[in-house]
């Protein structure tokens, strides 16, 4: 499937990049008690780590907070995917188990501080493209409400918008029936290129062991 990056966008935000991970014959199911494990721990271990911090002090919040104010979103209005996640944390509002696609993108997005969309690749068409949403297009996120995506980074088919690292469209979602999968990882523009090469690759082999089938990954952007 091919992925690119809008030259307008990359001028606003150099650097930016994404890693692009395909996924096929997959078996998405109720997690295993490992993950489930992990997640809930890592959270509490998140939990009293924030005590003593701001959500806001932590390094790959404060980064993506940054591109969204660069975007023209107001960051205290609009909080990208990954910081919502630890604002939950941080009231003890823990994640429950969804299904495993669902809980391996979130445990991902705490650990490494960065928004993770996971698609059901049969609902989307043609070429994709990463740009900037524009005043006229909006769609019905899985936060049950429909999001004007002026200004917000955001990936398009041809059908038109499905995904944002503010929160994602119902029309791709993944759901146990899913077989064959797309994740987007916003990557942070900071790190190293080796960093984010073993940041997608290590993601990929998780899934593909609690999932199964079989993957491919890249790292797509400016």
């Amino acid at each position: 499937m091919e992925i690119q990056v809008d030259r307008a966008f990359c001028d606003l935000v150099p650097g930016f990049s994404v890693g692009v991970i395909e996924y096929k014959n997959i078996m998405v199911g109720v997690s295993p008690q490992m993950l489930k494990g992990r997640l809930q721990l890592f959270q509490e271990s998140i939990y009293f780590d924030l005590l003593e911090k701001n959500v806001t002090d932590l390094e790959g919040i404060k980064e993506w907070r940054s591109i969204f104010k660069t975007t023209g979103k107001d960051p205290n209005r609009y909080r990208h995917s990954a910081e919502a996640l630890y604002r939950r944390v941080a009231k003890q509002n823990y994640l429950q188990p969804i299904h495993s696609a669902i809980d391996l993108n979130n445990f991902f997005s705490l650990e490494y501080q960065v928004p993770i969309g996971v698609y059901d690749s049969d609902k989307l068409s043609g070429s994709l493209t990463i740009k900037l949403g524009e005043d006229s297009e909006e769609y019905m996120g899985l936060n049950g409400r429909t999001n004007n995506l002026a200004n917000l980074i955001i990936s398009a088919d041809h059908q038109g918008p499905f995904g944002s690292p503010f929160v994602d469209s119902e029309r791709t979602a993944v759901t146990e029936e899913t077989s064959n999968a797309l994740q987007i990882v916003y990557l942070r523009p900071s790190s190293t290129p080796e960093s984010k090469e073993k940041m997608t690759e290590s993601l990929m082999n998780m899934f593909l062991q609690i999932h199964g089938g079989s993957a491919s990954y890249r790292i797509a952007g400016c």
